[in-house]
This record gives structure tokens, sequence and C-alpha cells, in this order.
């Protein structure tokens, strides 16, 4: 009765775009709300990296100079402008805050949630109409129905996975890298399937049968290579090279396999595209190089793009099993249906055949939007061979193939509900093994979440913290979660209740995402990064003119975010002893500001009459050094 009710609504909605159009924009924005922008703004800068860009952004608004970022007062070359530039709109707007910081992350997440779901339901009703040639009813749900569900799992399954949540609410560059590469590559794949039927078009009114160049009218690449090209300019201007090397590699590997490379390279009017990257990135790059010369190029090309990938960078490496754990825990709980998802089979239904992905013959002669998931397989495994090979690994590298997992998860699910109850699992290889899987991983979690104080070691910087989270019992609600989700799994598996397990799972998530995972946001926060704001408040409000402020021991970027004050910083107790004593002796100033652990103060050789306390939080204080 529930199905009945919802196909009506569906074919409702394919009957009025207004409708569809408000539905869409709906489900997008209730995912990427929870995800992306509940509570953005509630916490403070995280150090290390964040408060890099949140200041260099903030110079690049007060010097007026939207050409070389600064941090510090010195250049900073990590990345290029495009994110400096967003934040500083967002400044510009929003005033100077945490919001502002993490609005354009939180904007690029929900756009690429928003693309993805618009390409799955284009997806799911072409290939409804390639396959059977009308929208009659499939299986326990109607084409109506499959598109919308497919489109909303996907669009929830990105939203609500770890990887992206994190990023998104990370005031970096990383989300924004990742938004211009996947809109990229699904522009690509929407112009390559939309090249083949305007092709097919012409030869139709036309009524020519020799017509079977792919060759689009005009020199201009059609709308939809422009975006991917504009996209790509996009990334380049995001991070560097990397922004074209990697969805070209993609893209290289896809058309090699269905032996189409020499025909799109025609159609996509290369030369033309090449042309309107250069207009898009290449600017910005020949304004800092004219500026600064060869610092930008030895610093920006040569250690964060070569370097990084040939050789290991501020001691981020890691085994080759590295990534693996990434994406399990990236897109955890649902990362245990990818081998499933990988694995399914196509369903041709002109031989009644189920064909996998390696027999490139079959392949050959499908037509292109036969090929998605083919496609979205070459993104995949292009993004996760790529970092895999490189030397130096982050998490956040592989962020731009978490869409291509929800993407196939997605597909998966459209292969369910497209059978009858009956024989829903049995051409779906492996689906038993990773729904039981999935119980197997949620209750790992689940017990996992009782002990998780105890795999903390002692911090530092946040002395307390393991305790308070003993005393919150927090991790005892996470595992109840997670241990109550397992159960529910299990009890729909023995029931074959197939398709409501990534309910469970979504749901799961998101009580875990407001009742445990926020919670310990603040905490952590409080704790860790609270202590440097007040301190930094404290400073800014003793600072006499012209002097001068220190960091020692320790190197907390969110410093110079929240005092907006140059800072010095040195890492070695006694050189900060001989540093004041040398101010002292040749400098105006008549004291200077120091933050600092209790401890290191007497490292410097400072005695308790040698300087005053201004203020004391958490691990750190922050004392006047009188220099006469």
């Amino acid at each position: 009765m529930i199905n009945h009710a919802f196909d009506r609504w569906c074919k409702d909605i394919e009957k009025r775009p207004v409708l569809a159009m408000i539905s869409s924009v709906l489900v997008v924005t209730l995912v990427s709300g929870i995800g992306f922008f509940w509570h953005l703004g509630s916490i403070g800068l995280i150090d290390e990296t964040e408060p890099l860009f949140a200041e260099a952004s903030r110079q690049m608004l007060v010097r007026g100079d939207w050409i070389t970022p600064f941090f510090n007062n010195e250049t900073r070359f990590d990345k290029p402008a495009l994110i400096y530039w967003c934040q500083a709109i967002a400044y510009q707007v929003f005033g100077v805050n945490e919001w502002a910081v993490r609005l354009p992350s939180a904007l690029a997440a929900t756009a690429v949630v928003g693309f993805c779901f618009y390409v799955l339901q284009w997806y799911v009703a072409k290939q409804n109409i390639y396959q059977d040639g009308n929208h009659n009813q499939t299986g326990a749900f109607s084409h109506a129905s499959r598109r919308w569900m497919v489109a909303s799992l996907g669009a929830a399954l990105i939203a609500l996975s770890p990887e992206m949540i994190v990023w998104a609410r990370a005031g970096v560059s990383d989300m924004l890298l990742s938004f211009c590469m996947v809109s990229a590559l699904l522009c690509f794949f929407l112009g390559y399937v939309n090249e083949e039927e305007s092709c097919r078009s012409r030869e139709i009114s036309n009524d020519i049968s020799n017509v079977l160049s792919p060759l689009s009218p005009g020199i201009f690449p059609s709308k939809w290579y422009t975006a991917f090209y504009i996209l790509i300019g996009g990334a380049i201007l995001t991070k560097g090279p990397v922004g074209i090397v990697l969805p070209g590699l993609i893209i290289g590997i896809f058309l090699l396999y269905v032996g189409k490379f020499k025909q799109v390279l025609q159609e996509i009017r290369l030369f033309i595209g090449l042309l309107i990257i250069a207009l898009v990135s290449l600017p910005w790059y020949v304004l800092v190089t004219w500026r600064n010369g060869w610092n930008f190029i030895n610093d920006f090309f040569g250690y964060h793009n070569v370097e990084r990938f040939t050789a290991v960078v501020n001691r981020h490496s890691a085994p080759w099993y590295f990534y693996f754990l990434v994406v399990l825990l990236g897109f955890a709980p649902y990362a245990v249906y990818l081998p499933s998802a990988i694995l399914r089979k196509n369903r041709d239904r002109k031989t009644n055949l189920n064909i996998n992905f390696w027999q490139r013959k079959y392949w050959l002669s499908q037509p292109r939007i036969q090929q998605f998931s083919l496609f979205i397989l070459a993104w995949f495994f292009g993004v996760f061979g790529f970092f895999t090979i490189a030397v130096t690994k982050l998490p956040s590298y592989v962020l731009p193939l978490m869409p291509a997992v929800g993407i196939l998860i997605a597909l998966l699910f459209n292969d369910l509900i497209a059978q009858d109850k009956s024989d829903r699992i049995s051409t779906v290889p492996g689906f038993r093994l990773s729904a039981w899987a999935n119980v197997i991983f949620v209750a790992a979690i689940g017990f996992t979440s009782f002990y998780v104080p105890r795999l903390f070691g002692e911090d530092s910087a946040a002395p307390n913290f393991k305790q308070l989270l003993q005393q919150s019992n927090l991790t005892e609600i996470g595992g109840i979660i997670w241990l109550a989700a397992a159960v529910i799994l299990a009890i729909l598996l023995k029931k074959k209740m197939w398709l409501s397990l990534f309910g469970v799972n979504l749901v799961a998530f998101c009580l875990f995402l407001f009742f445990v995972l926020t919670p310990a946001q603040y905490l952590m926060d409080s704790e860790r990064q609270m202590p440097l704001r007040q301190l930094s408040a404290i400073a800014v409000q003793n600072q006499r003119p012209n002097e001068e402020l220190m960091m020692v021991g320790f190197k907390k970027p969110s410093i110079a975010f929240y005092t907006q004050r140059p800072i010095n910083y040195i890492r070695s107790s006694e050189v900060a002893g001989e540093y004041i004593q040398n101010q002292a002796a040749k400098t105006t100033q008549q004291s200077v500001i120091v933050f600092a652990q209790p401890k290191k103060f007497a490292e410097m050789g400072l005695q308790v009459t040698d300087y005053k306390i201004l203020g004391d939080r958490g691990a750190y204080q922050v004392i006047r050094v009188p220099l006469k």
C-alpha cells in the first residue's frame, strides 16, 4: 500500500516539472543541511591547517592583494588562489568568523550532492527508456519511483558519509577541489552521451545513411564539454596540476577501455577546450609568477606538487593499504556494499545476459548511456590508484572518489528495486554477504565505541579530554546506537527486507552524528581550541603598541587568526630565551608577550619573577616578559 502511494506521488512529480524541481531541492537541502550546515560555525578553527587558510584569506582581504597569498606576513604558496578568493568574499558578506571560513566548503559539498542527485535521476530515466522503450512498471516499483528513490539514496549516502562531512565542515581547499573535479567528470559524461544522441538525431532528421561522424556542428565544444573545461580550469586554480592530471587520467582510462579515445578526442574540441582552461586558470599563475618569480615556482610546483607525489612531505607517509582503510571508514557504514557494487552485473535486455565490467568486448558495442557504471568505476579506480602510488598520503587526497562510491552503491540499489521481491538479490553478486558484513561491521563499531576512551593516549594540548569523554557517556550512547542498528539489520536480513538495510544505516548514522559526534566535537573544542581563542583575546586586550607576540614550543596558526597579529614562532625554548636576551639589548620594546606551556618558561631561563602571567587556560599560558 505504501509502495502504491509512493508510486502515485512519483508519477505526479514526473508530470509536473516544477514539483520535480522543488522535491529535488528539498532532498538535497535536507541531507546537505544535516551533513554540512548543522552547527557549521559553532566551534573554533581547528589547528593546524584550517587557520592557515582562514588567516591567508583574511590577509588577502585586508591587504587588498588578491594575487599573492600571505600568512603571518609571509607568502603562502601551498595552494592556488581560488579558495582564498571564496573565503575572502564570504568575509566581506558575513564578516570574519568561523562560519564564513567554512561556507565555501559547505556550499561546494552541497553542489556535489545536488549534481550527483541530478545525474542519477537522469541516468535512471534514460536507462529505463533505452531498455524498455516505455515507462511500464517492472519489479516492485515503477520507473518513476525508481528514478527518485535511486537519486535520493545516492544523495543521502554521499552527504551523510564521514569523509564528506569532515571536509565540508573544514575551511580548506579539499572540498572545493572535489566539487570542481567531480562536477567536471559528470559534465564530461553528460557531454559524452549528448554527442551520441545529437549525432543520432541529425541522422534521423537528415535521413542520410552516411552521416556517421560524431562531430557536432561548429568549432566550439557542446555546452557540457564547455562546462567540463571551465571546471577543470577551476580545479587547477584550486590545487594545481592535479586538477587536470587526475580527471585526464580517469577519462583516458575510460575511453581507451570502451574504444572511443580517437572519436571523443575529435568531438571534445581539445584545442578550444585547452584555451578555455587556460583562460580560466592561467592569468593568476602568470601574475603570481610575475610578482614572485622562482620563489613561487620552486615552492608551489617543486615542493607542493612534485615532491608530494615522489617523496614523503611533512611526515605524511602510510602503508600501501592506507586508502583501503580510508574508504572503509570514510564511507562508513555503507562502504561494505562497495565490493558488491563493483561486481554488479549489467543486464542486457536483448540477450537477457548478465555482463561483468571486465567483459570489454561487450562494452565496445554498447550505447554510451549504458557505459555509465564503467565510467564511475574508472573514476573510482583512477583516483584510488593514483594516490596509492603517490608517496605522500593523506585521507583528504581520496575525497574526490567518495561521490563515486555513493553513485556505485546507488546503482546497486537500482538493481535491487528493479526486481521482484522473490528475485531481488539473485542478480546482485555478493549482496547477501555484503549485508551480513554490514551487520558485523556495525556491531564492531558498537563494541569498539565502549572502549574508545581507552584508545586515547595522553595529549599535552588537551590533558583533560580523555577524562571528560569518559564522564560524558558519549561513547556508551554511540555503542548503544550501533549495536541496536546491528540487531535491526540482522532481523531485516532474516525477513529478507533487503531495501530497508540502507535506511537503517542512514538513520543510525544520523543519530550518531546528532547525539555523539557533535557533542564530542564541542567537548574537544572546549579542551583543545577554546583555550587558545581565550588566550588570544587576552593577548590582544593587553598588548601595548609595537609589543611583539611570540609562540614558543608549539605552532598553532589559530593564534595568528584570532589575534589578527603577526606571531613570531620559535620552536626551541633555548633559542627563544636567547632571542629575548638579544631583544633586550638591541630593541626599543619594553616587553614581549609569549604564548607557551608553563614548563617552557623555565627552559627559556626565566624565573617566576621575570614575567607576569596575563592568562592561564588549559595547557597554555600567556605572559609578558619585560625587556628593560
